[in-house]
Parts: structure tokens; sequence; C-alpha cells
């Protein structure tokens, strides 16, 4: 049986504490927390990768693939539908004239598959998020770390660490759900 799942977050004022927060959870072994900022920093993304490459570039070499071989099947089948259209004794399928349809259907597949392989992996649109993380104070100024899925047992050691680490707020459970005040 699974443990019980609680929601933790942590909002930071300074990037330099949030890295030291995301450097003491990966230390102490924890995964799963999800990191926002107001803007794309790439201390964040080294730390979070360990230099390890962005995925989406998988995403563009599929779709690449898929876009020549649409271009070749595109140009070869209309080609051998229509025989009559073959000047000078040429073959059927002749790679050098369908180079340009093939080239053009490699660039748009791969343009196509890096998107959706951005909004994948960005989790965009964001409809699917868990409440704690659509937090309007994370596009303005702060950062933070949530942890959607903690479990239960990890939680003191979890808020201990955040706390440790700089963060002005650390909350649990539903007190992590943050509501735009009325002013």
């Amino acid at each position: 049986m699974e443990a019980p799942a609680t929601r933790i977050k942590a909002v930071y004022s300074h990037l330099d504490c949030l890295l030291t927060g995301i450097e003491r959870l990966k230390k102490a072994g924890y995964t799963g927390f999800t990191v926002q900022a107001p803007l794309p920093r790439h201390e964040i993304e080294e730390i979070m990768y360990e230099g390890r490459p962005a995925p989406v570039r998988w995403w563009t070499l599929t779709g690449a693939i898929v876009g020549i071989t649409t271009g070749l099947l595109l140009t070869s089948l209309t080609h051998a539908d229509w025989p009559m259209i073959n000047p000078g004794g040429k073959p059927t399928v002749a790679l050098v004239p369908f180079a340009v349809i093939m080239f053009e259907c490699t660039i748009l597949g791969g343009a196509l598959a890096t998107f959706a392989g951005l909004l994948f992996h960005a989790g965009l649109p964001s409809y699917w998020f868990d409440a704690a993380i659509n937090d309007p104070r994370m596009t303005d100024a702060s950062f933070g770390i949530t942890f959607t899925k903690a479990r239960t047992k990890d939680r003191d050691r979890i808020t201990d660490l955040l706390r440790q680490s700089g963060a002005i707020e650390v909350t649990t459970g539903s007190d992590t759900i943050y509501e735009v005040p009325n002013v």
C-alpha cells in the first residue's frame, strides 16, 4: 500500500537560496518536485538537468525523420500514380528532383515536433497542473519549489531543508494553494 501524500511548497525571494534548496533536496535524495521561476535561468537548468541535454532534441529528430519520409512518399507515390509525366526516360522515383520537397518536409516535421515536445515537457497548457503549482507570485518576482505528492513521513524533513535553505515561506497541505487577495 502506498504511503499517503501531501503537498509542500517553498517560496524564495532570491535565486541563490532557491539553488541551495534544490541542491540540498537532491543531496538528501528527494525527487519529484517542481521548480518555478519568474524567468528562465541557466543556473536552474544546470542544477536540475545536471549537464544532460534537454529531451526535446529527440522530438526534433523524430519529426525530421517522419518529415523526410513523408516528403519522399508524397513525391514518389504522386509520380508513380501519374507515370506519363516521365520526360527523357528518367526513373519514376528520382531523388534529385524530389530533394527540395523532401528538405522542406524535413524542416516542417522537425519544427512542428519541436514545438509539440516543448509544450509537452513544459507541461502546457497548465490545465492538469496541481493547484499548488498555479501560483501567480512565481510569475512576478518569487521563486518556488513545490512537491505535489511528497510522502507524509518525509514532510518534516523536507520542510526543515527548505526553511534552512532560505525560504521565506514554507506551507504544507491545503495551505499551499495561493489565492490572490482582493485588494
